[in-house]
């Protein structure tokens, strides 16, 4: 009896990991649905122009301009693989650093430091109601590297 059971165990996990594996593309050491962002797959990482303008603005404090706010939710919304959002976030932010040629732990611009900064963009998802995959659970919408130095 139990070798019927372990047969049929086998059998339901190998027919859901074959399942998952096309889902995923398991043709990339990378696979899932984050790897769909990978530029080397011909992905556009989007200039999130409306987001750069709103991220500087609050960084500084300053008041965002309606128009700004609706610009950037709109342009993270319209990235269509979820899993791709921070990521794109995370670019723009490193763009902003080399235009303004930032250095670790200086001021990005007068009144707002880097680290203000990754916080601001990280948190963009949860500001606009835009959804992103979080692993963690607990129901944040802020991307995850903003825990993390090198960002």
């Amino acid at each position: 009896m139990w070798m019927k059971t372990v047969f049929w165990g086998l059998l339901l996990f190998m027919l859901v990991a074959t399942t998952m594996a096309v889902e995923y593309g398991a043709r990339s050491h990378n696979s899932g649905p984050w790897s769909w962002c990978d530029l080397a797959t011909g992905y556009k990482v989007s200039a999130l122009t409306g987001c750069r303008a709103m991220v500087k603005l609050q960084c500084v404090g300053s008041q965002v301009p309606e128009a700004v706010l609706r610009d950037c939710c709109q342009q993270l919304a319209d990235i269509n693989n979820e899993w791709c959002r921070c990521g794109d976030l995370s670019s723009m932010l490193r763009s902003v650093y080399q235009e303004l040629g930032v250095r670790e732990g200086k001021e990005v611009l007068p009144g707002c430091r880097k680290e203000v900064m990754k916080l601001t963009a990280a948190s963009v998802p949860e500001v606009c109601k835009v959804p992103i995959p979080n692993p963690s659970g607990d129901g944040a919408g802020v991307c995850y590297w903003a825990a993390y130095p090198d960002v």
